[in-house]
C-alpha cells in the first residue's frame, strides 16, 4: 500500500469506534456473507460446517479499511482465548455493543505496524492463511503478552500446572476413552489421576470448589530464579506435582484444565503486581481526564521549624523598628504615643479611618498626622526582609505588639 493508503488505514478506524456506526455494519448481512439459498439455510452437521473466512485478498487490494476492521472485529469477538478473558474479567466493558472495539483496534495497528497487510499481498497468501496466522498467531501472542505482563505468576504457574498434567504418569485424559485421537482444546480436556477407572464418578464444578477448601495452602518458596534472578520460584515442579495431586483426592472427580488450573492456584500465594497510575479509577471514561493528587496542607516538620525561627526574627525586628519611631521623636512619650496612634489607625487596622478622621480623632492637625506617616514609612523602608514569609510575621508580631501597646495606654487613662 502506498504511504497515502497508509495513512488512509490508521485513521479510518477510529470512526469505526462509533457504536452505533460499528453496530449497523456488523448487522448488515451484505457487509458480512452472501445471500444464502434456501439449500444453504438448512443446518450442517456440526462436523462439516465450515467456518466464515473473509475476503482478505480483495479488502487489502482495494484498501477497504472497514471491511478490514469489520474483519478484525469478527475475530476477535470469535476467539477462545478472547471469551475466556472477557468471562474472567481481563477486557473492559465499554458499551453493549463494543466490547472488544479497543482490542480490535490495538490488533490493526498493532498488524499495521509490522507491516502485515503489505505481507499478506506480497506473498499472495490464501484468505484462509490469512485468516489463520491472524487467528492463531497474531492475536493469540498479542493476548498472551498482555496476560504474562499483567499476570506474570498466575501465567507461568498455568502453564506449569498444565505442562505437568500432560507429562506425568501420574495422570492421565477421561475425555478421549474409545477415541485417542479426538482433538480437544487443553483447557477443555478432562485429566485425572492415572489409578482411577475410568468410569470414574463426575462431579459439578460448585461441589468441586467445595471440597478444595480442605486442601492446606502451601508455603511460598523465595528463591530466585529466572534468566535475570528476578522471579520466585512460588513452589517447585515435585511439590507442585504433589499439590496437584492431592487437590485431584480432594475433589475425587475427573476435571477440565482450566478448573484444575483455578483450584491448584487457590492453594498457592501468589503475587501478581500490577502497576497503575495513583489516583486512576482504571475507567475508560477517564483516560481523557488530567491526574491529580489532592494536596496534603499540613504544616510539614521543617515548614514549622522555618515558621518559629521567622516569628523570632520577627519579634527582634520589631524591636529595632519601635526603637527607631522612639528615637525618630527624641524620646518625647507623649509624640511617641501619637505616632503609635497613627501607625495603628493608619497601618495596622482596616477600619482606621482616613488621615483627616485620624487626626480629628487625635486632636491634632492633618499635618502633623502626615509628618508621622512619613518617619513611620521611612523606618519602614530601612527594614530588610529575606523573603515574604518573614515581611507577613513582622506584620503579625506588630499588629500584637501595638495593640497590646494600646491597650496599655487606654487603662492608663481610664485610671
Amino acid at each position: 500500500m502506498s504511504e497515502r493508503e497508509i495513512r488512509h488505514v490508521t485513521a479510518l478506524p477510529q470512526s469505526c469506534l462509533n457504536a452505533s456506526q460499528l453496530r449497523a455494519r456488523w448487522t448488515n448481512p451484505v457487509l458480512i456473507m452472501k445471500a444464502s439459498t434456501p439449500q444453504e439455510t438448512t443446518a450442517k452437521p456440526a462436523q462439516t460446517r465450515q467456518h466464515k473466512v473473509g475476503k482478505w485478498n480483495d479488502s487489502l487490494k482495494s484498501s477497504d479499511v472497514n471491511q478490514i476492521w469489520i474483519e478484525l472485529h469478527r475475530i476477535v469477538s470469535s476467539h477462545p482465548l478472547v471469551r475466556a478473558s472477557k468471562r474472567a474479567g481481563f477486557l473492559v466493558e465499554e458499551g453493549k455493543y463494543n466490547a472488544y472495539t479497543d482490542l480490535t483496534q490495538e490488533l490493526f495497528v498493532a498488524l499495521l505496524s509490522k507491516e502485515r497487510f503489505q505481507h499478506y499481498v506480497d506473498t499472495e497468501m490464501s484468505d484462509q492463511e490469512i485468516e489463520a496466522e491472524i487467528s492463531q498467531i497474531e492475536l493469540t501472542n498479542m493476548l498472551t503478552a498482555e496476560l504474562r505482563k499483567r499476570y506474570p505468576e498466575s501465567y507461568r504457574l498455568a502453564r506449569r500446572i498444565s505442562t505437568l498434567i500432560q507429562s506425568s504418569d501420574t495422570f492421565k485424559r477421561f475425555d478421549n476413552v474409545g477415541n485417542p485421537e479426538a482433538h480437544r482444546r487443553l483447557a477443555d480436556r478432562l485429566y485425572g489421576l492415572s489409578e482411577w477407572k475410568i468410569q470414574k464418578m463426575h462431579r459439578d464444578v460448585q461441589e468441586m470448589q467445595e471440597r478444595v477448601k480442605v486442601v492446606a495452602f502451601h508455603n511460598r518458596d523465595t528463591r530466585m530464579v529466572g534468566c535475570t534472578g528476578d522471579a520466585q520460584i512460588v513452589i517447585s515442579n515435585a511439590e507442585l506435582e504433589k499439590l496437584i495431586i492431592r487437590v485431584f483426592k480432594a475433589i475425587d472427580s475427573p476435571v477440565d484444565v482450566r478448573s484444575l488450573r483455578s483450584f491448584v492456584m487457590s492453594r498457592l500465594p501468589i503475587m501478581d503486581i500490577h502497576l497503575v497510575p495513583v489516583g486512576g479509577s482504571g475507567d475508560s471514561d477517564d483516560d481523557e481526564k488530567m491526574s491529580f493528587e489532592i494536596p496534603d496542607t499540613r504544616e510539614t516538620p521543617e515548614e514549622g521549624f522555618l515558621r518559629n525561627e521567622a516569628e523570632t526574627e520577627a519579634a527582634g525586628f520589631v524591636d529595632s523598628f519601635l526603637a527607631s519611631l522612639h528615637k525618630s521623636v527624641r524620646g518625647k512619650a507623649k509624640q511617641y504615643d501619637r505616632m503609635i496612634s497613627v501607625l495603628w489607625h493608619c497601618y495596622l487596622v482596616s477600619n482606621g479611618g482616613t488621615q483627616l478622621e485620624v487626626a480629628e480623632m487625635l486632636g491634632v492637625s492633618d499635618s502633623l498626622v502626615s509628618d508621622y506617616r512619613k518617619r513611620i514609612e521611612t523606618n519602614l523602608q530601612q527594614l530588610s526582609f529575606d523573603g515574604v514569609n518573614e515581611a507577613r510575621q513582622f506584620e503579625k508580631a506588630l499588629k500584637r505588639r501595638i495593640k497590646s501597646m494600646i491597650a496599655i495606654g487606654k487603662e492608663t487613662v481610664v485610671a
